[in-house]
């Protein structure tokens, strides 16, 4: 069932990464959803997303196609914004173990750490406590980071629940800016989804 019949028209960014997965749930969410390559498709948007991917490619991508600055502006603006596992370190304020050139779009008062719970073969999935969802939420990290610190005006969204991570922040909010470690976009879940789409039709 779609979401709203407002229709908000939200971008993906579609330089690089899971474009296609959250292109499909906005869709079925009723939005008006588009692939983002260009300033003139991104100033079309509501609400944008960074998808999963490698963020050191995403924000040299994003300087090439002369869409770092224009994104940076639109999230100041206030602009909704959701960014799953390299979308959190694009949107975070600040990044350890990033590369020496690393750039981030900001717009998070966080520090997140890159390929915190290791290389590709460690990805794995689990189950979390969402705030504000009644069941958990399937969880798929694949080289993900996690939030090491927040500012105060950050709201922890999930941790993780057990192992030697067990703690470990992996979902924030600020205002109107969300991002995830993990890949919501992955499986038939559409509930993070639904709750960025709701940011974007109450904000």
């Amino acid at each position: 069932m779609p979401f709203s019949s407002t229709s908000p028209t939200v971008g993906v960014f579609a330089l690089q990464g899971d474009v296609r997965e959250h292109l499909r749930i906005l869709t079925d969410l009723g939005t008006n959803a588009i692939g983002v390559r260009r300033p003139e498709e991104l100033e079309a948007c509501d609400a944008f997303i960074i998808p999963g991917g490698e963020s050191t490619t995403m924000f040299k991508l994003a300087r090439t196609f002369d869409l770092f600055e224009p994104i940076q502006q639109r999230i100041a603006d206030g602009m909704p914004t959701f960014g799953t596992c390299a979308g959190m370190i694009m949107l975070a304020d600040r990044v350890e173990d990033g590369t020496a050139d690393q750039e981030t779009l900001g717009g998070l008062d966080i520090t997140v750490r890159r390929n915190a719970f290791g290389r590709q073969v460690d990805s794995f999935e689990g189950e979390l406590e969402f705030d504000g969802f009644d069941e958990k939420v399937h969880a798929v990290f694949i080289r993900a980071p996690w939030v090491e610190r927040t500012g105060e005006a950050v709201e922890v969204l999930a941790c993780v629940e057990g192992g030697a991570a067990a703690g470990r922040v992996v979902a924030v909010r600020e205002g109107n800016v969300m991002a995830t470690s993990f890949h919501p976009e992955v499986g038939d879940d559409d509930r993070i989804h639904r709750y960025f789409v709701n940011l974007i039709t109450t904000s």
